[in-house]
Order: structure tokens, then C-alpha cells, then sequence
């Protein structure tokens, strides 16, 4: 068991990795549309839904607007999704030695360290994903209200960071790379500048895994064709997955919210700053109301359910143990 297991690792990590890469290329621009609408603040709406988002994207950005921070995903989705899913399948062997089935608590206690776990690249993944894509809503906004100056509300001052957009009658977004931001936060704020939001990304991605991780394996279980034979049709890992994916992101939807207006670095015209969870929560609440919580929620619900159908079905198809040249005889031990 322990040459399998030491075998079957890398082509889970494999399958993490090409899984994570083909389904944020497929499903970014709903991303950018997310992101973008949950920043924008009552009063401030530049975008009346996600369709408006794109399309408005399109027009003042071209069509590769849509892809704006896709680089740093691609770059690092390999490892989260490659770090989530294996994590789960690790802790769920760990937790089953005893040879018995897993109860639902010890699944949910699986999908938490699994969670813990892929914060160490979802963190700063997220902080310079975001910065890239609100840029153009930041820019829009500066056409709607030309006088308004974007400023960097993290205290300090850096000549990449705190770059003003243009405040002409058409402003262009402003052309910051990943790479630029990143030596910016290193040399101002040391690591933990990559590791803003920290808390509010564990404050999502736990009860993400909590809730996604047990329902994806009960809702798997059941396209079974028999106890003897544990394999599923493809079509079915990926409506499992699908389902699943959205219950899950539309349940910790808040908490992206949350994560979301915290990594912001950038800020609008109007546009409050926040100095943790607890003040970002209570400065929604009052100036925007409860339902400001679930902003992106559907765009959120677009974007998790096709990434993790198409994660698990790369997953458990074994694409990962056919490009190392073996038969996956155990992908469905764990």
C-alpha cells in the first residue's frame, strides 16, 4: 500500500494541476465579472450584472480584458488545486486506517485541513489576481467620475502601487503587472503583503472544503454501478462536482465577499478602507445592508461549478497516472 500510495501521489498532483489550468481558462471571465461586482459599492454601480460586466469589459478593455490576472492564476493553480485535492485524499487515508468508513465528521474534519492547507498559495494567488482584475472597473469608474483619484489606502508609498489612473475624459487602465506588484508588497510590506486577507481566505476556504469535499463524495457515491464495482461514468463525477461546487461557493459566498473588498489595495473615489473581518463586516452591514453579502454570489456559483466538474473529472479519469504511463488501479481507494 505505502509503494502505492507513493506512486499515485505525483499523478494526483498531476491531475490537481492540468484540471486547475483547463477549468480557470474556461471559466475566468465569469471570475473577473465576480470580483468586479463585489467591489463595486451601493450608489457607485457601474455594472447591473455579470452579462453587463463582460460586455462593458469588452468594449473599454477588447476581449482580453476578460483575462486580466489570468497569468497569475494560471501560474498558481497548478499547485492550490494540486495542494487541495491531494491534501483531501491524504487526510481521508489518514483518517480510514482503522479500515472502517469514513463518517461524515471525519469527512468534514478531511476537507478542513484540506483546506487549511491551500491557503499558502490561494492567499497570495488571490491578492495579485485581484489587484489585475479590478483595475479597469476602477478605470470605468474614473470615466463616470472624472475628477475621482484612485489612491492606495495601505498606508506607506510606492511608485508602482500607488499609481493614479489617468484622470483625462478617457482614462486607460492602468498596465501593472503581477511581477511589479509583487517586488512592490516584498519590498514595503515584507511576505505578509502577499498575505493580506489571510484570515478572511481561511474564513472561506475551510467551510468551503467542510461542505464541498463530504457532499462531492456522497453525491459520487450514488452513480456507482455496484459495490464490487466502484467506478463512475465520467458525466457523472462532473455533475457531482458541479453540484456540489455551487452549493459550496454560494454558502461561503459572504466570506468571499469579505476576502474580496479586504485584498483590494486599490480603492475608488467614496470607497472606504477596512482594518480587518470584523470592521470590513460591520462597515458593509451599515453602509450597504445584508444583501451586499451575497454580490458575485451567482457569478461565484458560475465559476465553482464547471472548475470543480471538470477538476474531478480529470481527477478521477486518472489523466495524471495515463501520462506517467501506469493503469490508476487505486484512484478510488480514498
Amino acid at each position: 500500500m505505502a509503494q502505492q500510495q507513493q506512486i499515485s501521489l505525483p499523478a494526483k498532483l498531476m491531475n490537481g494541476g492540468i484540471a486547475g489550468m483547463v477549468g480557470v481558462t474556461c471559466v475566468f471571465p465569469i471570475d473577473l465579472a465576480k470580483t468586479r461586482l463585489q467591489n463595486q459599492r451601493s450608489g457607485q454601480q457601474l455594472y447591473k450584472n455579470m452579462m453587463d460586466c463582460l460586455i462593458k469589459t469588452v468594449k473599454s478593455e477588447g476581449y482580453f480584458g476578460m483575462y486580466r490576472g489570468a497569468a497569475v492564476n494560471l501560474t498558481l493553480v497548478t499547485p492550490e488545486k494540486a495542494i487541495k485535492l491531494a491534501a483531501n485524499d491524504f487526510f481521508r487515508h489518514q483518517l480510514s486506517k482503522d479500515g472502517g468508513r469514513l463518517t461524515v465528521f471525519k469527512e468534514m474534519l478531511a476537507g478542513c485541513c484540506a483546506g487549511m492547507c491551500q491557503v499558502i498559495i490561494t492567499t497570495p494567488m488571490e491578492m495579485l489576481k485581484i489587484q489585475l482584475q479590478d483595475a479597469g472597473r476602477l478605470a470605468a469608474q474614473q470615466r463616470v467620475v472624472p475628477s475621482a483619484v484612485t489612491t492606495l489606502k495601505m498606508g506607506g508609498t510606492s511608485a508602482v502601487l500607488s499609481r493614479s489612473y489617468n484622470t483625462s475624459p478617457a482614462p486607460q487602465v492602468t498596465r501593472v503587472s503581477a511581477t511589479q506588484i509583487t517586488r512592490e508588497l516584498l519590498r514595503t510590506k515584507g511576505v505578509s503583503g502577499l498575505y493580506r486577507g489571510l484570515g478572511a481566505t481561511l474564513m472561506r476556504d475551510i467551510p468551503f472544503s467542510v461542505v464541498y469535499f463530504p457532499l462531492f463524495a456522497h453525491l459520487h457515491q450514488l452513480g456507482q454501478r455496484s459495490s464490487e464495482d466502484p467506478s463512475v461514468p465520467f458525466y457523472w463525477s462532473f455533475m457531482s462536482g458541479c453540484l456540489a461546487g455551487s452549493i459550496a461557493a454560494v454558502t461561503v459566498s459572504p466570506c468571499d465577499v469579505v476576502k474580496t473588498r479586504l485584498q483590494s489595495l486599490k480603492k475608488g473615489a467614496n470607497e472606504e478602507t477596512y482594518n480587518g473581518v470584523v470592521d470590513c463586516i460591520r462597515k458593509i452591514l451599515r453602509k450597504e445592508g445584508p444583501g451586499a453579502f451575497l454580490k458575485g454570489a451567482s457569478c461565484r456559483a458560475l465559476v465553482i461549478a464547471p472548475l470543480f466538474g471538470i477538476v474531478q473529472v480529470v481527477y478521477f479519469v486518472g489523466v495524471g497516472e495515463f501520462l506517467l504511463g501506469y493503469t490508476p488501479s487505486n484512484i478510488y481507494s480514498t
